[in-house]
């Protein structure tokens, strides 16, 4: 059984970018029910099939499997719930450890979330100055929401 423990923060400048590459993601949904999500996910030249199960507001059961890049563009245009996600991420280490950041596009475009996986929920680490508030425990950064409620629609809400 694989684990996931993840915090997210709002990213609040582009330092972040320095001297990484981003790399080009499109994913979708076949479930978005917190207890199993499923996901879709073409990064790059490969492709994933990823179920998630809610565990704790910051651990998740997940389960990642390769599989074809053709069948996950089938997928995302057959299977998956509309809209697609388009992303590019960001890898970076910080202090000895990964961090990932999400710069999002189209229906999400504005946002910038950073993350970093753990290997307990108490593990300590330095966050970087380029990473703002932590929003780990608001349900509408996760990607699976983002496809129902692209965050355009939090914007148009808020003037």
């Amino acid at each position: 059984m694989a684990i996931e423990i993840e915090r997210k923060f709002l990213v609040v400048n582009d330092e972040y970018k320095r001297n990484v590459r981003g790399i080009l993601y499109r994913q979708g949904y076949i479930s978005i029910d917190v207890q199993r999500i499923v996901r879709v996910r073409i990064a790059g030249d490969r492709a994933f099939l990823t179920i998630k199960s809610l565990v704790s507001e910051i651990t998740r059961l997940e389960f990642e499997y390769d599989i074809p890049v053709s069948d996950a563009v089938e997928m995302l245009d057959k299977l998956c719930t509309k809209s697609i996600i388009e992303k590019y991420r960001y890898e970076l280490t910080v202090d000895g450890q990964l961090w990932i950041v999400d710069e999002f596009l189209g229906d999400n475009a504005g946002l910038v979330v950073a993350e970093i996986e753990l290997a307990s929920e108490d593990q300590p680490f330095t966050k970087p100055t380029w990473a703002g508030a932590e929003v780990t425990g608001d349900a509408r950064y996760l990607n699976a929401h983002l496809v129902i409620e692209p965050f355009k629609f939090w914007r148009e809400k808020s003037k």
